[in-house]
């Protein structure tokens, strides 16, 4: 044997000892014992959560990590014993129907509808697979419940934001104390922002107060029914649109032209631009929604699991934002709020 043959020889058992020490760290990786962090999910079976939304925007996003997040810490992890399928309707109620219909052919564990226009679609396609809807403001109205808080399904539940729209009218108030007309932007299409409008007509004039609602049917929309109130409102309030919320940069901007201040109703919009908002927070809506779809994905019957309402409300405000659009927050309010702008400023450093 030459000396090229034994040393061909030698390279070669050196590769094939390499090959099996590694396939020896490979079988300790799999090892239980290595593994025990995992545990947690290993004695759930594999699940299947479908999720749609009607539009992305951060408000509605944070709610869907809550739900995710929920469901992990109790033992269901996303790309382990769990699967979710999330889509979006980009905004568009069509797509929202063809999402729907497409989940219910799936046939998941369950689907979580994030808005009212997925919700209704998703009910509308599915009478046997459980459904749990949330960030719906009004699911009387949706026609998701009836008044007596019975779902119309046996398969549907779900979590629901009442804002109480007298609470609202006094925030506004307080920040602006010379309003005579709030003009209120806000979808047609959304069931749930027309409720919103009738009520603000309703309590307004004992108020002293007049509403002047203009309609954007696209996101693409908002920006120029904001420039339509000019001259014509104090303050703008809008509440959980979807439209608006995914176009709220373009309000924002449009205000700040005007310096006319934007009263919202969810904490991203002040991130986003508004001087203030009196709602829920967003992320702990989410968390709580998780519960009730673990619940679901636990084998608990939907029919057995009552609608709830959380309507705990916070005061988020930024005075920098309120000092674009041509107003200033007192020092009463603000010790009572949440300063987003501090808390960017804090996670910034």
């Amino acid at each position: 044997m030459t000396f090229a043959t034994t040393l061909r020889l030698s390279l070669c058992g050196a590769a094939i000892s390499a090959a099996l020490g590694l396939t020896a760290c490979s079988n300790n990786a799999t090892d239980p014992a290595v593994n025990a962090d995992d545990s947690a999910t290993n004695d759930k079976p594999a699940k299947t959560l479908a999720i749609t939304q009607i539009v992305e925007h951060p408000s509605l996003d944070e709610m869907r990590r809550g739900i995710i997040d929920e469901l992990a810490d109790n033992g269901y992890a996303e790309g382990q014993n769990l699967t979710v399928n999330f889509q979006s309707a980009q905004g568009n109620t069509a797509t929202a129907g063809q999402i729907a219909k497409q989940f219910a052919g799936d046939n998941p564990d369950a689907i979580v509808a994030i808005s009212t226009p997925s919700a209704q679609s998703v009910v509308a396609s599915t009478k046997t697979v459980p459904v749990i809807y949330t960030a719906i403001s009004d699911p009387v109205a949706a026609k998701l419940i009836d008044e007596n808080d019975v779902p119309i399904q046996t398969n549907v539940t779900g979590l629901s934001s009442e804002l109480p729209i007298e609470p609202q009218l006094d925030n506004i108030q307080k920040i602006v104390p010379n309003v005579k007309t709030i003009g209120y932007v806000y979808s047609p299409g959304e069931a749930n922002s027309v409720v919103v409008l009738k009520q603000l007509e309703k309590a307004a004039p004992a108020r002293g107060l007049k509403i002047l609602g203009v309609t954007a049917n696209r996101p693409t929309d908002v920006a120029m029914a904001t420039r339509s109130l000019a001259g014509k409102v104090e303050v703008i309030y809008t509440s959980l649109d979807n439209n608006v919320v995914s176009a709220f940069e373009a309000m924002a901007n449009a205000a700040n032209e005007l310096d006319i201040p934007v009263i919202a109703s969810d904490e991203f919009s002040v991130r986003r631009g508004a001087t203030a908002a009196l709602g829920v927070n967003d992320y702990d809506f989410g968390r709580t929604t998780g519960k009730m779809v673990y619940r679901v994905l636990n084998g608990e019957a939907t029919k057995d699991i009552a609608p709830q309402v959380m309507n705990t409300l916070t005061l988020y405000v930024s005075p920098k934002h309120a000092a674009e659009q041509g107003t200033s927050l007192s020092a009463d309010l603000l010790k009572n709020a949440i300063n987003v702008d501090k808390e960017a400023q804090k996670a910034s450093k």
